[in-house]
């Protein structure tokens, strides 16, 4: 199921999520439903605010870096522009894509380095930073969907996915960590496009309130 995305205004945007404590089949259920609305939106990475519900469990893609793919494989926009290594034809045919994650009451445990890069986000469509300063690698404590706890290293571009998706659980978008000289920038370039955003989440809120979609309870 492809869930109608949250937009910049959505004030479920700005909420810290609460702990995910069922591990049963509506999890597993609404874990196949972020992957395929992520798909669907050409995204490499998706919490489960930004469709809605407040709970503490995203999706992300860990990819083959850029140089190492073939050159005819292109790529797609994506909540890291033009670091995405993601072209979909649909589900089931993905380049580039090493492994899919999902990844339950997460915290970084370990961070280290620093990376610059390009920096967007399915809830704030078509606008994005291009020296976005991540940790370049993160060491990630997280539950499975069985309940049982990992720990997984993330480097590189799945490093700055990881970092960017488990800002959406604490209710902080990608132009909060921007320097406030630049995000006062930022704000005074995209100034009309902030608000149009802003009008489309207000419009779909309405929308929702009348016909609410089926998230699960977990």
């Amino acid at each position: 199921m492809v869930y109608p995305m949250r937009f910049y205004g959505d004030p479920i945007l700005r909420k810290a999520a609460g702990p995910v404590s069922r591990f049963d089949a509506p999890l597993e259920a609404l874990s196949r439903d972020l992957l395929e609305t992520m798909y669907d939106a050409n995204g490499v990475g998706l919490a489960a605010p930004q469709v809605g519900l407040s709970k503490r469990i995203f999706v992300a893609l860990e990819t083959v870096p850029r140089d190492d793919q073939d050159d005819d494989t292109g790529d797609a926009d994506s909540e890291t522009s033009d670091q995405g290594d993601l072209i979909v034809d649909d589900e089931r045919q993905r380049w580039g894509v090493v492994a899919e994650h999902v990844m339950v009451n997460p915290t970084i445990v370990r961070r280290e380095g620093e990376q610059v890069g390009p920096e967007g986000c399915l809830s704030v469509p078509g606008l994005f930073v291009d020296q976005m300063k991540r940790d370049r690698s993160v060491t990630v404590r997280f539950q499975d969907l069985g309940g049982r706890w990992n720990e997984i290293e993330a480097e590189g571009h799945f490093a700055h996915v990881v970092q960017h998706e488990l800002d959406h659980l604490d209710g902080i978008l990608f132009i909060d960590r921007l320097p406030a000289a630049e995000r006062r920038a930022f704000f005074d370039e995209h100034r009309a496009q902030l608000a149009d955003i802003q009008r489309e989440a207000k419009r779909l809120l309405r929308e929702l309130r009348r016909e609410p979609a089926p998230l699960p309870v977990i």
